[in-house]
């Protein structure tokens, strides 16, 4: 049996305009700030940030990266650190520029400071980043030592953002539970475990806990916080669905681990028909791993009703893929060496998995019939 592990940021605030407090979160940190940041990121955040600074005897240099945790901004970014001496680094805006800041901290064993501007996935609350080749393609999954030491969500800016962002994020929490479930019952290693020894890295009580409550609150606020974003209001149920998409799956899914919905999603990037986002695909292959599971109709049937409640796809036409026939290709990708898939008991092949993801399909169109 596996060691548990369960990791967590140091720090986490979330609220309506609560950058305002950005210095007082984080002024035991350092006095010399590096603000990575998105274009939009820069225009939403910094406003808020300089006015918590006001009166302060700190420096800060603020910088728009290339838009790719590649490489080579990562090295710009390291560079400006030991140039100018700076002591903390602060990521604002999407999966991107999150992952440059994280990357950035790591190699300069800097703490790091995350900003997330949308709720389109659980990235900000999680120890690893994706990083890309400078000509954009994959390069590598980079673990870290420790999750971020403090998550800042404002609910203020969340909330003025595309709901879509929103939407996608809703999708990649749907999978956590179902998930971590399957690495729990398989003493499979949770998602930061996967970078450690056999032995290390089990599923803790404590994020399976986390991994529930969150798929409670998705089924509970789900809709109500869609209708006040589409609406641009800060709610209670929408604040409890940035905790869920930011905090719960992000700490959820690091701790409990990541099965077949993951692995559809990485399947399905391979297609060039594929307009959906990242969350959209792993509701959809959250419904694909019902389906290899033989979960009760009752339970398929909720997660059914949630996707199409909030507006998650529950069918291939949705995610724009409408040519079949290349589905065994991201079936294919999607069981790769390595890949989460192979926790599933009794493992899952390309096959199995072109089957479930068709009846998937089959059954969202029935159910839109």
């Amino acid at each position: 049996m596996r060691t548990k592990l369960f990791r967590a940021p140091l720090k986490y605030v979330q609220g309506e305009n609560c950058l305002l407090k950005f210095h007082d979160e984080t002024c035991d940190l350092g006095s010399k700030f590096l603000f990575i940041c998105s274009r939009s990121a820069h225009r939403t955040t910094r406003p808020l940030i300089e006015e918590s600074f006001e009166g302060t005897k700190t420096t800060r240099h603020y910088e728009v990266f290339g838009g790719k945790s590649s490489v080579g901004e990562i090295e710009k970014m390291r560079k400006i650190v030991r140039d100018e001496g700076i002591e903390v680094i602060v990521g604002a805006g999407g999966g991107s520029a999150i992952d440059t800041a994280k990357a950035t901290a790591h190699y300069e064993h800097k703490p790091v400071v995350i900003i997330p501007t949308v709720c389109a996935t659980d990235a900000a609350c999680t120890g690893l980043s994706v990083i890309y080749n400078d000509d954009g393609t994959f390069l590598q999954y980079l673990f870290y030592p420790k999750n971020p030491d403090c998550v800042m969500v404002d609910s203020g800016i969340i909330a003025n953002a595309p709901v879509r962002f929103l939407i996608s994020g809703m999708g990649d929490a749907l999978g956590t539970y179902f998930e971590a479930r399957v690495c729990e019952a398989v003493d499979a290693p949770s998602l930061e475990g996967m970078a450690l020894p056999e032995d290390r890295g089990g599923v803790a009580s404590a994020s399976m806990a986390l991994c529930e409550r969150c798929y409670d609150n998705l089924l509970e606020y789900g809709l109500q916080a869609k209708t006040a974003c589409e609406n641009h209001c800060v709610t209670i149920p929408f604040e409890k669905i940035l905790e869920t998409n930011t905090y719960l799956s992000g700490v959820g899914a690091d701790n409990g681990g990541l099965a077949v919905a993951h692995s559809v999603y990485n399947g399905l990037t391979i297609l060039d028909e594929l307009t959906a986002m990242h969350g959209e695909c792993v509701a959809f292959g959250t419904i694909t791993q019902l389906i290899l599971e033989a979960a009760p109709r009752e339970e398929l049937e909720e997660v059914m009703n949630f996707c199409h409640e909030v507006g998650l796809p529950c069918t291939l036409a949705e995610m724009g893929i409408s040519d079949k026939d290349h589905l065994m290709q991201a079936a294919e990708k999607a069981c790769a060496p390595g890949e989460s898939i192979h926790f599933m008991p009794g493992d899952v092949t390309p096959q199995q998995l072109y089957a479930a993801m068709l009846t998937a399909d089959a059954l969202g169109n029935q159910y839109y019939g």
